[in-house]
């Protein structure tokens, strides 16, 4: 399959560059409205920090909701269908921000991009599962990824210029999000071929392998599993952190103005495409998985140390500084680490499970640190204590994956002795 060509072109090649612009459309609009939180509140008549951060919560509640369902659709109706439907509803959830008059309908309609954007992650990755070669898998999907990035710095800086340089209305922007996500339907409904439904196969073999890993203590609630959720839940929760909140703190806290919100902002995704490059590329090198244990607590102890410093930073040079390392070491470069690492302790048995679990820790963070942050920013005044709870997160999260790691290294040495 991954040798058919379409047009002189290798399909699973067309198939990736569809799915990093589907990733595009969706980091469009996830932080589309970041940067310009300060205008729809005085649009909408004096909202809260708290009602602002729900926003970002009703979008990520529905997305982690809405993703077993999704990958039950994919498997009754396959991938095309699945996402030609996901993204009719996520438009339909856009379009209705765009038109809210109250906080109310857009909670509504980001409730509706969220279910609409979950059919996305099951029906892209199990896409270029079926079609990109095995030689080729890593480098597609640090493609596809990138979308992401590349998604955010334009949200960021698109809505800071038009809305704060131009003058653009707040929800103009979302009719143009909600363009760019109808033209994403017609290239999947022209681009992607229809699959066949998924087929899952219950092997007996497994069931006996999944009884022999829950009694090794490799299975879904052994204390690696646990640790590593629970530190990709803290690295994540600082990144969501940063891309609901970062605009606004660095307008309101900072005194950046009009397209150096977005710029500045927008600086942490666009470090974030080599970082992943470079880190991903360095952690397939390292033969030793200790090495490895060591790669991940260096990114992550500087990661929270950047994420004070964002605060800490006594002038802009310092902040920016700080914003171009966290996005180079952070989130997106630990990503195919934590995985890597996720895959290398389950049996083969329960790994898609058990990704699932770990993406779903990670997506919880999304629905939590955008309300919080905004709640400490209405009892305080300032979003800084926002950004201390998050590097101090990540240093809990490290001192207990280390502990928790050393404790089963010992205990492995002395049973091989």
């Amino acid at each position: 399959m991954s040798s058919t060509k379409s047009n002189g072109l290798e399909y699973w090649k067309i198939l990736v560059v569809i799915l990093c612009f589907g990733w595009v459309a969706i980091w469009i609009y996830r932080t589309v409205l970041t940067p310009i939180y300060p205008e729809i509140q005085s649009a909408l008549g004096g909202v809260s920090d708290t009602e602002i951060g729900l926003i970002a919560t009703f979008y990520f509640s529905a997305y982690c909701g809405g993703q077993i369902p999704a990958s039950i659709a994919v498997e009754k109706i396959g991938q095309k269908i699945t996402l030609l439907c996901g993204f009719t509803l996520f438009a339909i959830g856009t379009v209705v921000i765009a038109n809210a008059t109250g906080i109310s309908i857009i909670y509504l309609g980001s409730l509706l991009s969220g279910l609409g954007c979950a059919s996305f992650f099951c029906s892209a990755y199990s896409l270029s599962g079926e079609y990109v070669p095995q030689e080729r898998r890593a480098f597609a999907s640090a493609i596809v990824n990138s979308g992401s990035a590349v998604g955010m710095g334009i949200g960021l800086i698109g809505s800071s210029i038009l809305v704060k340089n131009m003058d653009v209305a707040w929800n103009n922007v979302l009719y143009m999000s909600a363009a760019v996500i109808f033209a994403m339907i017609v290239v999947f409904s022209l681009g992607i071929k229809s699959s066949p439904k998924v087929i899952v196969e219950k092997n007996e073999g497994e069931k006996g392998d999944n009884v022999k890993s829950s009694n090794s203590g490799n299975g879904l609630l052994s204390p690696r599993m646990i640790a590593v959720c629970f530190l990709y839940f803290v690295t994540c929760y600082g990144y969501y952190m940063i891309v609901t909140w970062l605009p606004s703190y660095l307008q309101t806290e900072r005194g950046f103005e009009g397209a150096a919100i977005g710029g500045a902002s927008a600086l942490v995704a666009m470090v974030a495409i080599p970082g992943a490059l470079f880190f991903s590329g360095l952690s397939d090198k390292l033969q030793s998985k200790r090495n490895v244990l060591k790669l991940v607590i260096f990114l992550e102890t500087i990661a929270a140390f950047m994420l004070a410093l964002t605060v800490l930073a006594p002038n802009t040079t310092a902040l920016m500084i700080a914003l171009i390392v966290y996005g180079f070491i952070g989130k997106m470069a630990l990503d195919p680490i934590l995985i890597s690492y996720v895959t290398d302790n389950v049996p083969k048995a329960r790994m898609a499970r058990a990704l699932a679990v770990f993406n779903l820790s990670g997506m919880s963070s999304s629905i939590i640190a955008p309300p919080l942050t905004g709640l400490i920013s209405d009892i305080t005044g300032s979003k800084a204590i926002g950004f201390y709870l998050s590097a101090i997160l990540i240093i809990v999260g490290v001192i207990a994956f280390m502990l928790i790691n050393l404790r089963s290294s010992h205990r492995e040495s002395l049973q091989q002795a």
